[in-house]
């Protein structure tokens, strides 16, 4: 008897336990070798998994809406519909027969997080031999008679997506135009399914008073970094940064899509081209220092928690490019769409509530970077000028903070003077 075990996997290096969204194949359904079978919320976003095994999806463990620790079996596939009834016992008895089934390889699932980094953003479809596609998709090019291997995939990675299916069936349905023949009749087609939403997670502002709302999975792993970051030494550096000139700047570029996160990202960045040490990591071996300048920026989730999308070179990429990017990031991560490698491998963190409102605050150290930077409200104040006159000028303050083991007072003081001198004399650059 061949019956296998679908795993929870760990879809990222954080994750201890994963929720069920929904299964994409119900009990019975035949499923192939790198399949999608169910979809799995991380702590960060939701994620296709994919089986390892062929055959028939015979008993599901944890249902949708559940939840399950990482490494723990959520389903159980047979290599034929013999065996299906065998593994729903098993299932039934709560695994106890397993020592009648092979052995599981040590993992029985994956996630869809896309090519290799050496892959380009929409390069092939075709991953390690086999077709990349979203469930939806799947399931439209199954509906329309769409053949999957023919197109290119607009998603992530070259992934298909049903945007790529629709725009398929919109070339094969729509008739070529001929004089010498009638227009054939147009055959109605069903509208697409709707796209699949996670499920929302309950709000704190709709329980009834004195209820107990469980944290999310988001939440909790919010919890546990926030836990760790005690274990760091940490102190914090305020200064305050005049930025006329970066606001006339993104006036004159605010209609070309620049957002002031991008430009303040832009800003960080060239300044810690100046100081590699900010942009390193404490290390039990010594200092890392990251060959990358990845800046990581804070984005409050609707649903509770926030994710921290990362700007991958935003030293390097030309700031109207960082601003799509940008904008991208932060659409599919209130989706929850983000991949794993676009919220992780930030080396320097800002958190901005200065779109808020707010003056000042100190912001958390976030677990595995030296610094993360606090940015308030740009207000008109009354300053004193070279000349011994007064006059208005628009002045908002960061303040950072700082891992101590690896950075000092000093270190963090230079930075900000060299973060200031950029924005107040040559933010103009920002657009070179």
């Amino acid at each position: 008897m061949s019956i296998h075990e679908i795993f929870m996997p760990a879809l990222s290096s954080t994750m201890t336990e994963g929720k069920i969204v929904s299964w994409v194949k119900s009990p019975g359904d035949k499923v192939e070798k790198g399949e999608t079978v169910v979809v799995v919320e991380s702590d960060k976003a939701d994620m296709d998994v994919e089986t390892f095994y062929e055959g028939y999806l015979a008993h599901i463990i944890v249902q949708a809406g559940d939840s399950a620790p990482v490494g723990a079996a959520i389903a159980y596939v047979a290599e034929t519909e013999a065996e299906i009834e065998a593994a729903k016992s098993l299932g039934s008895s709560g695994g106890a027969a397993a020592t009648t089934t092979t052995a599981p390889e040590p993992v029985a699932a994956t996630a869809t997080v896309g090519a290799p980094a050496t892959a380009s953003q929409n390069g092939s479809n075709h991953r390690e031999g086999r077709l990349v596609a979203s469930p939806r998709a799947r399931k439209l090019a199954k509906e329309l008679k769409v053949d999957l291997t023919s197109l290119k995939g607009s998603g992530p990675y070259g992934r298909i997506v049903a945007d790529d299916i629709e725009a398929a069936v919109g070339k094969v349905k729509q008739p070529a135009v001929s004089p010498a023949a009638p227009t054939p009749a147009v055959t109605p087609v069903a509208p697409p399914p709707a796209p699949r939403t996670p499920a929302p997670a309950p709000a704190p502002v709709a329980a009834a008073p004195g209820q107990v709302v469980p944290f999310n999975t988001l939440q909790n792993a919010v919890i546990r970094n926030m836990v760790a970051s005690l274990d760091v030494p940490v102190f914090r550096v305020g200064y305050t940064i005049t930025t006329d000139g970066l606001d006339k700047l993104y006036k004159q570029i605010k209609s070309k899509g620049v957002t002031m996160t991008a430009l303040l990202a832009k800003a960080v960045a060239v300044t810690l081209q100046k100081h590699p040490l900010l942009n390193a990591r404490y290390s039990d071996q010594g200092l890392v220092y990251h060959p990358d300048i990845n800046i990581a920026v804070a984005v409050a989730m609707d649903d509770g928690g926030l994710i921290t999308p990362v700007l991958k070179n935003a030293d390097k990429v030309d700031i109207y490019s960082l601003s799509r990017t940008w904008k991208s990031l932060v659409d599919r991560a209130r989706s929850k769409q983000l991949q794993p490698d676009e919220y992780t491998g930030g080396n320097f963190t800002l958190s901005n509530l200065g779109m808020f409102g707010v003056d000042t605050f100190d912001a958390i150290l976030p677990p595995g970077q030296g610094s993360i930077l606090a940015i308030g409200a740009s207000r008109p104040q009354l300053v004193a000028t070279a000349d011994g006159s007064f006059g208005i000028k628009q002045q908002m303050q960061v303040n950072i903070t700082s891992d101590h083991r690896i950075i000092y007072g000093a270190d963090a003081a230079a930075f900000l003077q060299d973060l200031a001198k950029l924005i107040e004399t040559d933010a103009h650059s920002l657009t070179l």
